[in-house]
């Protein structure tokens, strides 16, 4: 007879998590095991309400708001588990929100939600799973993650609902990480789940997806890095500089870095008979390269900090799709080491607005071979 287990659901007040502490909750009876509802409290959504034009009340919708904390405590309530709100927002601060917003001022264009994933939602909340009893954790991902004995490694999949696909987001887990982990919606559509948190009785069955970056409270990151830096006592770094043409014409200024990313059309103040993309950021020289859209088009990337899953590293060149957005379609490539630490991609086509700062995720069909970060 197996042990009894305990499974610590994170729980983000959305239907997703939500529906997988429902379907836990519903597996576990009279087995013997138990089901624990945990939601990380990452960062205090009227911090900074009212500075620079940010809303002085939060914006509805958006992920981890006290509104969900709310939505998760009656669904943990609900279900008759128990629940617990962990503060998690020195941690959150530290590894997702300032290396954000070094990012944008150094010209690049980072990911939060990888971050967030990477040092929050499976690292530090595996650690306090394990610090209450549990052997695992489970989330309202869109993702598949089985046991590949022949490897002897854990491998993510892309989901039954690829409209839905997180894997993205979760390039970064590691082999740790990814056997005390389950995704209980991977073979289920977006409206199943809706349909299993009705026959649940869940009230926020129709409770809308969150769409925005949890931290900044009006959408607006060019706001929130002005109110943030000021309240640690810093000013914005002077990274205004040239507006120059890929010819080396300088065509006017920009004021600053950290204001613009690559493939970037409107707000650019430069008067031309063609739309004027962002091509390229120097964040030495400060200078910002400016040309049509066929000039965002390139065959090769070059991505570093690699986490590797379905394989233990690329030793040689391998055949894989990338995925270089979140909504980017994967596209084919011949994937190479650069070293111990790199590789190049070169595409078999042309890919618009490949973005330093952003990840490129490497596939091989529904396999996640790995990831990095786009140098």
């Amino acid at each position: 007879m197996s042990q009894p287990t305990t499974i610590a659901v994170a729980m983000s007040g959305g239907v997703d998590s939500s529906t997988v502490a429902a379907i836990l909750a519903r597996n576990t009876t009279g087995a013997g095991n138990s089901v624990v509802g945990l939601t990380l409290h990452l960062w205090d959504q009227t911090r900074l309400a009212g500075k620079h034009g940010i809303p002085d009340a939060p914006k509805a919708g958006r992920c981890c708001s006290l509104d969900d904390v709310y939505d998760a405590r009656r669904v943990a309530e609900h279900l008759g588990i128990p629940y617990y709100v962990v503060n998690q927002e020195e941690r959150f601060e530290q590894d997702v929100v300032r290396p954000f917003v070094a990012e944008y001022l150094s010209g690049r264009t980072p990911i939060p939600c990888s971050l967030c994933n990477n040092h929050l939602k499976f690292d530090q909340l595996l650690k306090t799973a394990r610090s209450i009893g549990a052997g695992s954790i489970a989330t309202g991902h869109y993702a598949v993650n089985e046991y590949d004995p022949q490897r002897c490694r854990w491998i993510l999949k892309r989901p039954a609902d690829l409209a839905k696909d997180q894997t993205y987001f979760l390039f970064g887990l590691t082999q740790e990480q990814l056997a005390h982990t389950l995704f209980p919606l991977g073979r289920l559509t977006k409206p199943e789940v809706r349909e299993v948190a009705r026959q649940h009785g869940l009230a926020l069955a129709e409770k809308p997806d969150s769409q925005e970056i949890c931290f900044i409270p009006g959408g607006d990151y060019k706001q929130f890095l002005t109110a943030y830096l000021e309240e640690q006592g810093q000013p914005m770094p002077e990274t205004a500089g040239e507006l120059v043409a890929s010819s080396g014409e300088v065509l006017g200024r920009h004021d600053g870095i950290s204001n613009v990313t690559v493939g970037q059309r409107k707000g650019l103040g430069v008067p031309s008979p063609s739309p004027l993309y962002v091509l390229q950021i120097d964040p030495a020289s400060h200078r910002v390269t400016v040309g049509a859209d066929a000039e965002l088009a390139t065959r090769t990337l070059r991505a570093g900090r690699l986490n590797w899953i379905s394989i233990p590293a690329l030793t040689r060149p391998m055949r894989v799709k990338i995925k270089i957005r979140h909504r980017h379609e994967p596209a084919s490539a011949t994937l190479e080491p650069a070293g111990a630490a790199e590789v190049v991609a070169a595409f078999d086509d042309p890919q618009r607005a490949v973005t330093p700062g952003q990840s490129a995720v490497f596939y091989d069909g529904d396999e996640v071979v790995g990831g990095g970060w786009i140098i």
